[in-house]
């Protein structure tokens, strides 16, 4: 799947042996940087207790080769032929449940007539018609090779090695005050939850939390989380920020033009582009990650700003449908935002290959996109929207067009509200729904103000009115204006009939009358809805029956 490529025209053999000598000089500017080393790690412990589970046909046979040299358990999914009993335990079972990880898997299983099994396991080996653990991203220790012996041969030989104490780094970073996931009830930003592979991330109340054993590092999450409340690790994005600094920086002094970022994973995706080799176009840099779906519009746009024509990502068939969905989405918003700044493009490509001469068909389709007239001299910062901040600062300084409002498609992490007034109470539920205080309350005043470059258009607003209100509009503001409070309904106050103090505005008293006008604590006695609070406690305690002094006024 491409974003809008360009026409592939044939390259200046002259013009791409400078690129390519360019290439070089970007490419030891990558290997010159310090390795990254992660700070925090998740551990593991396995003493090599197996469960093999599966047909007594192909189980057993598996089984027995594990059993001569680590602790095994075998459950079939049917009765195994009769013969000699085995130096291991044998369960026969018509439902087996599978969860966990590497040193803390938990399996249940039930038999005809007889109570629920239950036990733990370091490892397993899944050799069931379907899996067990049908997530993309397979937790570590679990193997579950299908049908070709090959494959089952090679994971028999993988557990092998599984025994001892073992260690990965920790991914991810987790901000709760900057999460929009849910508030009172109301579901807001599920996008971490909806990607994640491997079944990492639940929601937990108003939060979500992660299980760090389970999480494999694609880094997706942090991609699409529009507040930048859960962020890569590994390494963080102000690393990469310099890689991609340093490879521009040597290409461009280097003399090479029009350079293309390509981000690809270690594995096939490096493998691929080491086949290609010179085959590839010169003002190709690739740019290895530890998983290629772990970058975002932040890190592309600001690439944008340091002056690469062109941002490519490549995906395989190893990597999750989700993640090649959400990838296209955010280059979407991406290439909406630099074509409303009026950069020629496109500036995205997003490449779903699978073998090097694919690869290198969409290569030489790989996007020249017009760029600012001076790279940007920023870093990328640890919270994601000041990085993107940063980026469409540069971007719109130096754009071809100026507009005040670029219209984003619906899911950008940027916007506005659209506020029906004639239904909006000013109930201010939406104010304490939400999570980036782009809604703010108008400090004594009956006002709904706004702050639009605050918010990221999670939907709690919306979701929480009582009045169906709001309406979530997807755009980019620039200039001042972005920054500062907007004032998007107003009314004026109520004065309590008994103090007159005021204590809420005149259309909420209105709707308090209509809805609660047969109630029994109001039946015959509306003016309580005209009170404040405490007059009307102190109108409720007074004694109906007790004699009261009138003052009447003469006209």
């Amino acid at each position: 799947m491409n974003i809008r490529l360009n026409d592939g025209a044939p390259a200046d053999p002259v013009r791409n042996g400078r690129d390519a000598l360019a290439r070089q000089a970007a490419l030891a500017a990558l290997e010159a940087m310090p390795a990254f080393e992660a700070a925090v790690t998740v551990d593991y412990r396995s003493s090599g207790r197996v469960l093999v589970v599966g047909p007594s046909s192909q189980a057993l046979p598996w089984a027995d080769r594990l059993a001569t040299v680590l602790p095994v358990t075998a459950i079939l999914l049917d009765a195994p032929a009769p013969g000699a009993a085995r130096p291991y335990p044998v369960h026969v079972a018509r439902a087996v449940a599978v969860a966990g990880w590497l040193g803390a898997f938990e399996a249940r299983w039930q038999a005809a007539g007889e109570p629920l099994g239950r036990d733990k396991f370091d490892l397993v080996l899944d050799l069931c018609p379907a899996r067990l653990i049908p997530t993309h991203q397979q937790p570590h220790g679990y193997y579950a090779p299908g049908e070709d012996e090959a494959a089952r041969a090679a994971a028999a030989e993988a557990l092998l090695d599984m025994v001892g104490d073992f260690e990965k780094p920790k991914y991810f970073n987790y901000k709760e005050r900057l999460c929009a996931h849910s508030r009172n009830g109301r579901q807001g930003c599920n996008a971490c939850v909806d990607i994640c592979s491997g079944q990492a991330i639940a929601g937990d109340g108003d939060r979500i939390k992660v299980n760090p054993y389970l999480c494999a590092g694609c880094g997706a999450c942090t991609t699409v989380c529009p507040t930048g409340a859960i962020t890569y690790a590994y390494p963080p994005a102000q690393l990469t920020g310099k890689r991609i600094q340093a490879a521009l920086r040597a290409f461009r002094e280097a003399g090479g033009e029009e350079p293309v970022l390509l981000l690809h994973d270690g594995g096939r995706g490096a493998a691929m582009l080491a086949e290609l080799g010179a085959e590839a176009p010169g003002r190709i840099l690739g740019l290895s990650l530890h998983h290629a779906a772990a970058t975002g519009i932040d890190v592309w746009l600001a690439a944008l700003a340091y002056g690469a024509a062109g941002v490519a990502v490549l995906m395989t068939d190893e990597h999750a449908p989700q993640y090649v969905a959400a990838l296209g989405e955010q280059m979407a918003v991406a290439q909406a935002v630099v074509d409303g700044l009026g950069y020629a493009g496109p500036h995205f490509q997003l490449l779903r290959v699978d073998a090097p001469d694919e690869l290198a068909l969409a290569l030489r389709h790989a996007p020249r996109g017009e760029v600012p007239r001076e790279p940007a001299v920023f870093h990328l910062a640890a919270d994601k929207r000041n990085t993107l901040d940063y980026a469409l600062d540069h971007l719109h300084r130096h754009a071809p067009q100026r507009p005040e409002v670029v219209a984003l498609p619906p899911g950008a992490p940027f916007g506005a509200l659209a506020i029906d007034r004639q239904a909006c109470s000013l109930c201010m539920s939406c104010v304490g729904a939400c999570p980036s205080a782009a809604l703010q309350d108008g400090q004594g005043l009956p006002q709904l103000r706004f702050i639009e470059k605050n918010c990221v258009q999670c939907g709690l607003c919306a979701s929480t009115c009582p009045e169906n209100a709001i309406t979530l509009v997807p755009q980019l503001r620039f200039g001042e204006t972005r920054m500062q409070a907007v004032v998007l309904n107003e009314s004026q106050p109520f004065h309590c009939i008994r103090c007159s103090k005021p204590f809420g505005t005149l259309q909420m008293v209105e709707n308090m009358l209509g809805r609660l006008a047969t109630h029994p604590a109001f039946a015959g006695k509306l003016d309580r809805l005209r009170m404040c609070g405490d007059c009307r406690v102190i109108d409720m305690m007074e004694p109906s029956d007790e004699m009261k002094v009138t003052v009447l006024k003469r006209d």
